[in-house]
């Protein structure tokens, strides 16, 4: 039974999430994604923030001109937090939840975020259980029983609880939360690549049954429907390939000490206005960039 094109995306918009994040700030050129992971969908039909924090926050930029963009913050970056003192970005959304996120970035980087999109990484571990398993990669054997993960060097089939604890890993990595951010990268793409995959999208069953799970995981700003989430969704794809920009502003420092705060990651205080200004315009050639000079 082939469901009609129309009712389907009335349902999907019907099922779409969402939360007053945007700042009103005058538009920057180019387009604009503010991508967050959380571990914890709780307080999401409430908007409720108190103590909650980021695990993942990665900016996506397709530029007037030039490659697409795709830049993990790394949460503990010690930045400026409007209305606060400076701290770690996460701390901007037990602060002020999503709309303080997204100022504090636009203060970060100089550019007005467009869309607003948050990944409960608890749903994700339901779409790949609906996807049937993804296949993940990690050269290292692990076990981690904070994350909960057990893990045989090399490429595995992944169930939804493997991939949240894969997501989730950190304290046995050595690269601490740059390295999960990248994992947790790779989880995202290979959910996209499943997801994408032309079997699937043959499978009206499948699509519903995926589709279902992959709402819950997500919440965007007001304003946000279908067809918004489509082309998101094509923004992305291109930030997966070779022609892209992908990796972390420059870092000065993984270890930086603040008292009161603690241990902070240091952006690069020499070289990160350039870098974003190189970002806004797609002046950086494709390719991995940042990480600790």
């Amino acid at each position: 039974m082939l469901v009609p094109l129309g009712a389907f995306w009335l349902w999907v918009d019907s099922r779409i999430t969402h939360v007053d994040a945007l700042s009103g700030a005058p538009d920057t050129p180019g387009d604009t994604y503010l991508i967050v992971g959380s571990d914890s969908r709780e307080g999401w039909a409430n908007d409720g923030t108190v103590g909650a924090r980021t695990d993942t926050i990665m900016l996506l930029h397709q530029p007037v001109s030039g490659p697409v963009a795709l830049i993990s913050i790394p949460r503990d970056s010690y930045v400026e937090i409007p209305g606060h003192k400076k701290n770690k970005i996460n701390a901007a959304f037990a602060f002020g939840g999503p709309q303080l996120l997204v100022l504090t970035v636009e203060k970060l980087t100089g550019l007005t975020i467009d869309h607003y999109i948050e990944v409960g990484f608890l749903g994700v571990s339901d779409v790949v259980d609906a996807l049937g398993g993804v296949e993940l990669c990690y050269d290292t054997d692990v076990n981690d029983p904070r994350s909960t993960l057990v893990w045989a060097a090399g490429c595995h089939q992944a169930d939804g609880a493997t991939a949240l604890a894969f997501a989730r890993m950190r304290y046995s990595d050595p690269l601490g939360d740059i390295g999960r951010t990248q994992r947790q990268q790779q989880l995202v793409s290979a959910v996209a690549d499943k997801v994408l995959n032309r079997s699937m999208l043959l499978n009206p069953f499948a699509v519903i049954r995926v589709t279902d799970a992959g709402l819950s995981a997500f919440r965007v700003n007001d304003g946000t429907g279908t067809l918004d989430l489509a082309r998101a969704a094509k923004v992305f794809n291109a930030a997966r390939g070779a022609g892209a920009v992908t990796g972390t502003p420059p870092l000065a420092s993984l270890d930086h000490r603040v008292d009161g705060v603690g241990s902070t990651v240091l952006l690069d205080p020499n070289t990160i206005d350039e870098f974003w200004r190189q970002i806004a315009n797609g002046d950086l050639p494709p390719g991995p960039v940042g990480g600790v000079k």
